[in-house]
This record gives structure tokens, sequence and C-alpha cells, in this order.
């Protein structure tokens, strides 16, 4: 039982990680046919002791596609021939997720244009019209 920690007050056991190795495609040539080098970690998300339940959420809307109906997190790294390579990356990854999650997005308060820039907005228009009607046919009358 090895301990991951994501932030100071939040941390994940290595036991509600699974990991398994499969083989990757790509350029690699016979390397790549014989050596499972590419991992896919997987991550209960749901049921998950260790993250609050905020975090869950939020972390279930950062993940998409990658998260399944159940609320398994799955991600994969293939991008080095080395297995040890690919488990380290794919890790890193699993924590940037969760750190990411953490963070609280701010509330947004809803503000008005100022006086100043509406008058600025309107002559902008009235300028540009104009211009536009400056362009139209000439009459000789």
């Amino acid at each position: 039982m090895t301990w991951i920690p994501v932030t100071r007050a939040i941390g994940i056991d290595s036991d509600e990680i699974e990991e398994s190795a499969t083989r990757s495609g790509g350029a690699g040539g016979q390397h790549v046919n014989t050596t499972d080098s590419a991992v896919i970690l997987r991550f209960d998300v749901a049921a998950s002791p260790n993250l609050p339940e905020a975090v869950k959420h939020r972390l279930a809307a950062l993940a998409g596609s990658r998260l399944t109906r159940e609320g398994v997190l799955i991600l994969r790294s293939e991008g080095s021939r080395s297995q040890h390579l690919n488990r380290q990356e794919v890790r890193e990854r699993l924590v940037a997720l969760i750190r990411e999650a953490t963070l609280v997005p701010k509330k947004r308060r809803p503000t008005r244009p100022t006086k100043a820039s509406q008058t600025r907005r309107v002559d902008g228009k009235v300028k540009r019209a104009g211009v536009k009607a400056g362009r139209g046919r000439v009459r000789f009358d």
C-alpha cells in the first residue's frame, strides 16, 4: 500500500489504481510487436474514499469521455517504448487531473457596461453607418 500525494489535504491509495500493460501501436518496429509497453490505468472515481464529493463531481466534468458510466476513469499512455516510463507518465496525468479538479472555479459576478462605454459603442456605430452610407450611388440632382 503506497500513498500517492495529490495536494496537501488529498492523496490516493495506490490500491485504488488498477494498471495493466498492453501492446502499443505506432512506430517501433518489431519491438512494438513483442512487448507490452502501453499502460492503461483505471481509477474508480465514484468509489474512492479519499476524494471529497465536490472534487469527484469536478473530476467527472473534466474527464469527459475518459470516464465510464460506472464512474471509472481510464487513462492510457503509449508515448514511450518503456513500460516504466509510460506507467510513470499515466500516473502523473492522473495526479494532474485530480489536482485540477480540486480548484474551485470563481463565481461570475455579472456586471453592466459603463455609460461611457455605451456612448463609445453607439458613436462608433453611427460613424461606421456614415462611412457605409457614403458608399452608395451618387445622385446628381
